[in-house]
């Protein structure tokens, strides 16, 4: 059995998270330059069994698409086009900032660590993965 990893896909940066081999759990990994995903993806891919990856879907709150969509929609052709045995999956994302966010203060971060986008970004890749995880999406596609 392979991870799962999570994306927190930003025009600047990008949140990663995995799921333990169990796939009990997804924890935060790290965050990278959006320009370096595809590149840090792929060796992670060379050295860790992934089974899928479930990236964010940004909606705004009337429910349109957000303005980096577009962007995310030609990041998944691009891995796909490299990792076709990779399946892609979506879920929805929104709050997931401030869920990190009451996350971080929940786990008692001091006010500099929860200023830090990269550290949201990555907290909420988690977020969007632990969702996946226990989602009905998760559940029907017998990963």
């Amino acid at each position: 059995m392979g991870r799962i990893l999570g994306i927190d896909y930003g025009s600047k940066r990008t949140g990663i998270a995995a799921t333990d081999l169990l796939r009990i759990i997804a924890s935060p990994l790290t965050t990278v330059h959006t320009q370096d995903l595809l590149r840090f993806l792929n060796e992670y891919i060379g050295r860790e069994k992934v089974d899928a990856i479930v990236v964010g879907k940004p909606v705004q709150r009337d429910g349109t698409p957000s303005p980096v969509e577009a962007h995310i929609t030609g990041f998944i052709r691009k891995f796909q086009k490299e990792h076709p045995q990779v399946p892609v999956f979506r879920m929805d994302e929104r709050y997931t900032s401030k869920m990190a966010q009451q996350a971080l203060i929940d786990a008692g971060a001091s006010r500099k660590d929860r200023m830090n986008k990269g550290l949201t970004d990555t907290v909420s890749a988690g977020i969007i993965l632990q969702s996946f995880l226990e989602s009905k999406d998760y559940r029907d596609a017998g990963l």
